[in-house]
């Protein structure tokens, strides 16, 4: 009997925590409630950790469902005490548009990144969208910018600062967005986008600039060509530098930064020695790529980043719905319906432009008004587009990854992953088009889960939010993966 006694013991412990964790709401709340997951619960390492979704390979599974609730007893946390602008530096000009725009306190990674920028140093910096990044890095620029620009000779063509983006429409966002402060500090801001770089060349712009917002492609051709000069640039930014690091860009972005005497750290003078750099994204890899090494020190990059880097969003419920390939439609049907009699914004995400078209098709000969954008439209043809849902003209927007980065979607209220996302990183800048600063209450998504490699793709979401652990393969090197696996399968052919 002696010997069964630590195993009861044990037993009674095990009952008597989950009992204690039930008071709470549960973190994972599950159709099948024995699969629910509390807040401080805890498995054993010989049982392993049960999943709601391990079966979901089975037919049988379709119509299981689970919902992650990451911050479900938010309410019971202790207030934390944030800084002021004026404490982390933020010059009184600054603050009072910052005023103006409705922000009273910073965000957490501009608390932690404005004052390193402001000290000169290069920084990797990296938070969960829609926290505020923009700022981050915007607000320490205008800074220098008010302080240097009285000595230093103004020449066309000639910015202080320059934010690099691998997309358009990015760039045309957070040009809006710098230029709705310049505009009340009688700044410069220029956005420089590709499509008609050869006239650019035959018909050179001529314009003072103090910053420049621009797509790597446009920017590098006038750049080699004299057109635009660096010789006043101190600060560069690149934005979604996850993406500009990648195999896709990153030989351009290596062979054009090159050309910028970036420091390891400026001095901060009037006027400015050298120039620094700030790489910012929402996922960025464990490693940066060793091109980094040509254009700046490795070891000169301070890392910047808050506790829910690639994490699912904490304040945002999100359902995943385990269905069958012809049970889509009309599950789709059923939650943009409840969605267009709430009078609320949804994006719907698919894989491919052909399932975006569907989608979009689909729901207006239910008479549901959608539309469409994808990578393969016209930019303006897709920017007028999405103005419209933008502006709130339609409410509904069938589109695929073209739209998960860098487009204003804060009245978004609803996100719908038709086709669940393949890459963990396109996952996390999915739902960020929604709970950001500025976003209606209440927001949610819904994921619909059919195909084995999307079923594979969820089970690693759910296990890492059982482990309270980072999410797995961040990696926004998509190029390199999909060569990676070609030449796997050409290896066992």
């Amino acid at each position: 009997m002696s010997k069964l006694r630590p195993i009861l013991n044990l037993s009674y412990c095990r009952y008597y925590s989950v009992k204690q964790a039930t008071k709470k709401l549960p973190i994972i709340s599950c159709k099948r409630p024995e699969f629910n997951h509390f807040e401080g619960q805890s498995y054993s390492k010989f049982d392993g950790i049960p999943l709601a979704s391990k079966g979901w390979l089975s037919n049988k599974a379709k119509g299981d469902y689970f919902v992650i609730y990451g911050n479900a007893n938010k309410k019971e946390e202790k207030q934390v005490y944030r800084k002021s602008f004026e404490e982390i530096g933020v010059a009184p000009s600054l603050i009072e548009v910052m005023s103006e725009q409705g922000f009273s306190l910073p965000t957490a990674i501009q608390t932690k990144a404005i004052p390193s920028i402001l000290s000169g140093t290069n920084v990797v910096m990296t938070a969960e969208t829609g926290c505020g990044k923009t700022l981050a890095y915007l607000l320490p620029i205008f800074q220098h910018i008010l302080e240097w620009k009285p000595s230093i000779k103004e020449e066309f063509n000639s910015p202080l600062a320059v934010v690099i983006t691998p997309s358009r429409e990015l760039a045309s966002q957070v040009g809006e967005v710098a230029q709705n402060i310049a505009q009340r500090l009688n700044l410069n801001v220029t956005t420089l986008v590709g499509g008609r770089t050869k006239q650019k060349m035959l018909n050179p712009p001529i314009e003072y600039c103090d910053i420049l917002v621009t797509t790597l492609g446009a920017y590098s051709k006038l750049v080699t060509t004299g057109i635009f000069k660096i010789n006043n640039v101190h600060h560069v930014v690149l934005d979604e530098a996850d993406t500009l690091l990648d195999d896709t860009f990153i030989d351009k972005m290596a062979h054009l930064l090159k050309k910028f005497p970036i420091q390891h750290k400026v001095q901060i003078q009037t006027p400015p020695v050298g120039c620094q750099v700030s790489l910012v994204s929402a996922t960025m890899p464990h490693e940066l790529p060793a091109a980094v090494n040509a254009f700046v020190d490795p070891e000169s990059l301070k890392t910047i980043t808050t506790s829910n880097i690639h994490r699912v969003l904490p304040h945002v419920p999100q359902k995943f719905l385990r269905l069958g390939k012809a049970q889509k439609p009309l599950a789709l049907l059923k939650e943009v319906q409840a969605d267009v009699n709430q009078n609320r914004a949804v994006m719907i995400f698919s894989n491919q432009t052909s399932t975006c078209d569907f989608v979009s098709m689909f729901l207006n000969e239910n008479n549901i008004e959608c539309i469409n954008i994808n990578g393969r439209m016209a930019v303006a043809l897709k920017m007028g587009k999405f103005e419209m849902y933008k502006s709130g003209k339609v409410n509904v927007i069938s589109c695929t990854d073209i739209a998960s980065r860098g487009l204003d979607t804060t009245r978004t209220h609803h996100i719908i992953n038709y086709d669940f996302p393949l890459y963990t990183a396109d996952y996390i800048h999915r739902c960020g088009r929604t709970g950001r600063i500025g976003s209606p209450d209440n927001c949610y998504i819904t994921n619909f889960v059919a195909w084995p490699r999307e079923i594979q793709q969820v089970q690693r979401i759910e296990l890492s939010v059982r482990e309270h652990s980072q999410l797995p393969r961040v990696n926004a090197n998509i190029k390199r993966i999909i060569e990676d696996r070609i030449v796997k399968m050409a290896g066992s052919v």
